[in-house]
């Protein structure tokens, strides 16, 4: 069927055997840059089945380099929510609802805290349940330790205290509260692609971060083009990391990638034609 929608295939018995691995369905994403007629899969004059491998593992590659970044920042936004807030409010500040704005999210995020302590079968999650009934719940520095990303950030930006989010945002060398929480927000829905292992290289994001609020550290400078792109999402979790581990070799090993994959577009992922350039990457 490739084939006689006009795709070079230049050893069959590796496609075949690529395709026993990898889907058809999955690979189809990386076959679509090199597609004339989109409603028909009709490929462009000498389109081959080895490029959309190429690109595959490209984008295979590039989800292994960013989940590493986001599961530091991961880490270290738990470990902040727990010392500052816990100062503040004590240890179990999160069951609190009159600490956050919206009591719905806060009671939805609550059952979902319960789930996953429930499922969890992290020996101090286990022994705590053994040792006490009330309430009924650990400690934040035990429950959080076990929740989603997803429910972190909810509980983070549903706090109704601007004060202790902001020392936390000024922890990552941000200005105010409301670009962690922007980046935060973005971070989670990035997580949930690589999770399910989806492409992530050309996609366009639902979820813009915030790019243009001026900050302390070495950043871009705006405008940069589409915020939707990956371009936006790797600039954030750049800075970020510039913070948690000052000697992060994040720059290095994206430039690797790229100069190992030359033929993939960095247009399509929002990267300006001078992004070298920007202190961030420098």
């Amino acid at each position: 069927m490739l084939k006689s929608r006009g795709l070079i295939i230049c050893d069959e018995s590796m496609a075949i055997e690529c395709l026993k691995v990898v889907s058809y369905f999955r690979l189809d994403n990386y076959f679509h840059p090199m597609e004339s007629d989109k409603i028909r899969h009709i490929f462009k004059p000498n389109s081959y089945f080895e490029n959309a491998v190429d690109l595959y593992e490209f984008d295979r590659d590039l989800r292994e380099l960013i989940f590493t970044a986001i599961q530091a920042i991961e880490i270290a936004l738990r470990s902040k929510m727990i010392h500052h807030i816990s100062l503040r409010y004590g240890a179990f500040w999160f069951i609190n609802s009159s600490l956050f704005r919206d009591a719905n999210i806060h009671r939805k995020c609550m059952e979902q805290v319960r789930l996953e302590l429930g499922r969890t079968r992290e020996e101090f999650i286990i022994e705590h349940a053994a040792k006490y009934s009330e309430p009924d719940v650990p400690p934040v520095w035990k429950t959080l330790e076990v929740t989603s990303f997803g429910t972190l950030s909810k509980l983070f930006c549903n706090f109704s205290d601007n004060p202790i989010k902001k020392r936390i945002a000024r922890e990552f060398n941000l200005p105010q509260h409301l670009v962690l929480e922007s980046w935060i927000k973005s971070a989670v829905v990035l997580r949930n692609y690589l999770a399910h292992h989806s492409r992530v290289w050309n996609r366009k994001y639902p979820i813009k971060p915030n790019m243009t609020t001026p900050l302390r550290g070495n950043w871009v400078t705006p405008p940069i083009g589409n915020y939707d792109k990956l371009y936006s999402q790797l600039c954030y979790l750049q800075y970020l990391l510039n913070v948690i581990r000052p000697n992060n070799n994040f720059t290095q090993r994206l430039h690797a990638l790229l100069g190992s994959h030359p033929n993939v577009d960095i247009a399509a992922m929002g990267f300006p034609h001078n992004w070298q350039d920007q202190p961030l990457w420098r």
